[in-house]
């Protein structure tokens, strides 16, 4: 259906000259209006709005703005409504009438909710790129770089015993709502006692028996219920409510059934944690440690362009769960920029994200040139100056054959896949010849083995050796300096915009919160850009200094 909104297109006269009256000196917004002009249309997000209950009473570009604008500031929905009212800066941006009465803050809610369940968002990143690259600001097969950082989720952390407690509670609250005479039916008294209030750490007993007899006797609760949820008794569409699906999940990854008896599962026998729900009440959210931090949560992926003569402004923005390894990412950064006409020639990442096929990969599919880290050769042969690593082999791919550096020939070459379902080559020389080797402790330690390499496929193999020989090099390190600038985009957004904790449940709305974060530092950044503001350099302590 056609869209009829307001106009928003040209700032009225009035405004104009108010506003730059009252900021004579300048101010972000203005700048911005004078250099951007119009910076999201209306018929970007037209398909949001296709129903046959009329048309937006406001316009769509414009919300989407005011949204961008409350991330930039960390503005609540009511308080982004009166800046609309009340402030002239950003009238003036959004090309509104001095008098305009603006939009009740409901209107914010609802765009995100449309952009959401439209899975939109990443037009609003997607958009101002675009007009980006009509200015010139931005452009095809430049540098730009990436790096992650941890997202917390919206909900308190909760160890096993308060999880399953809490998750039994909230299947009950949701059942007292939906079905309340139901549910008076199948609930036991003492369940009253046991789940009226929320599970705290210092309300559960601090023996660990009686823990373990406090989490079995919970089970058997949520197995009584979950028999009668699924029993011929109750209503059909029960078993799909959110909460009673997730209790069914929880119960699942925390619980034996022996003997119809309900039984805590040990530590060792819990599923691993790319599967494991944490909290009710945000089931997408993991549990995730890197180095000395730990959090359950998500990760953001933000990728930015980093050419010396240009603003620095994020391309792509990808969330995902605690748990996914960034390697698994770089695919998926490069085919939604590749999407967007924005790949870069030359992609600044750090160790977590490369790996030998996608340095072949990236290259061959997308013509992008990774530059970072590769995993070093582990091995003890290649960790001692004298042993013979896989690099020391010469290998005759044409032939299959692989030569020693003693001069010894292989004598298999046995091609098959590991437990990751790669493409692996085992080879392995004579065992007398290696026996008979005079430099066989260098080689391998086995006493009355023969030396076994297992090699990538040629292409991947011969790239992994190339890169590992080239960050040796000073010419590596000056490249990959650059790279390090991403974690000053980090910074802002985590100190200066809350991205550093989700302001909402779920994945999806969470990765919302990341577009729009992104779009405002790209707003903040193109500000400080067109008033020739210099980009403050890298801060360093005084003593690292001398």
């Amino acid at each position: 259906m056609a869209l009829h909104p307001k106009d928003f297109g040209a700032v009225p006269e009035e405004t104009a000259r108010v506003a730059h009256a009252a900021f004579p000196k300048g101010n972000p917004y203005l700048t911005l209006r004078d250099n951007l002009g119009d910076i999201y249309q209306d018929s970007t997000f037209a398909s949001l709005f296709a129903s046959s209950r009329g048309r937006p009473a406001e316009s769509p570009a414009c919300v989407a703005l005011v949204t961008a604008l409350q991330f930039a500031e960390e503005l609540p929905d009511r308080a982004a409504a009166d800046a609309v009212r009340g402030r002239i800066d950003w009238k003036y941006l959004l090309g509104l009438e001095l008098t305009d009465a603006g939009f009740h803050y409901s209107v914010l809610s609802d765009f995100r909710k449309r952009v959401q369940e439209g899975g939109a968002e990443r037009q609003l990143l997607d958009a101002l790129l675009e007009r980006l690259g009509e200015c010139g600001l931005i452009k095809e097969r430049g540098q730009q770089r990436t790096d992650s950082t941890h997202v917390l989720a919206a909900i308190r952390e909760l160890n096993r015993l308060e999880c399953v407690g809490e998750t039994l509670r909230y299947a009950l609250n949701s059942l007292a709502v939906v079905v309340p005479d139901w549910l008076r039916q199948q609930a036991a008294p003492e369940w009253w006692d046991r789940s009226g209030q929320r599970f705290e750490q210092y309300r559960l007993p601090k023996g660990k028996e009686e823990r373990s007899a406090l989490a079995e006797t919970i089970g058997q609760d949520g197995c009584q219920l979950l028999q009668a949820d699924y029993g011929t008794t109750a209503p059909p569409w029960l078993r799909e409510v959110p909460a009673v699906d997730t209790l069914r999940q929880v119960w699942l990854q925390q619980y034996y059934i022996e003997k119809h008896q309900v039984r805590w599962r040990t530590a060792q026998e819990l599923p691993p944690g790319a599967l494991m729900i944490q909290s009710p009440y945000d089931t997408e959210a993991r549990y995730s440690k890197k180095r000395s931090t730990q959090w359950t949560g998500y990760k953001v992926h933000l990728s930015e362009t980093c050419e010396e003569d240009l603003p620095f402004l994020i391309t792509n923005v990808e969330t995902t769960p605690s748990t996914t390894p960034d390697v698994s990412m770089t695919e998926t950064i490069h085919q939604h920029l590749q999407e967007k006409e924005l790949l870069p020639g030359e992609h600044l990442i750090d160790a977590g994200y490369v790996d030998a096929r996608g340095l072949v990969e990236s290259k061959q599919t997308y013509g992008v040139e990774i530059v970072g880290p590769v995993q070093p050769d582990t091995s003890w042969q290649a960790r001692t100056e004298e042993g013979f690593g896989a690099a020391c082999f010469a290998i005759d791919w044409e032939a299959q054959q692989v030569t020693c550096p003693q001069g010894h020939q292989s004598v298999v070459w046995s091609a098959s896949k590991d437990k990751y379902d790669n493409p692996v080559i085992h080879v392995r020389f004579a065992k007398q010849a290696c026996l008979d080797c005079s430099r066989r402790a260098q080689c391998t330690h086995s006493r009355d083995r023969p030396r076994a390499l297992k090699l990538q496929p040629k292409e991947t193999h011969i790239a992994l050796q190339e890169a590992r020989r080239y960050q040796t090099t000073s010419e590596f390190e000056e490249r990959y300096a650059h790279r390090a600038g991403v974690e000053g985009t980090i910074s802002q957004g985590t100190r200066g915009l809350g991205l550093r904790r989700s302001r909402y449940i779920g994945l999806a709305k969470t990765h919302l919160q990341h577009v729009c974060t992104a779009v405002a530092i790209d707003l903040m950044r193109l500000a400080d850009w067109f008033a020739e503001t210099p980009r403050a350099p890298t801060r360093c302590s005084r003593f690292a200094a001398r």
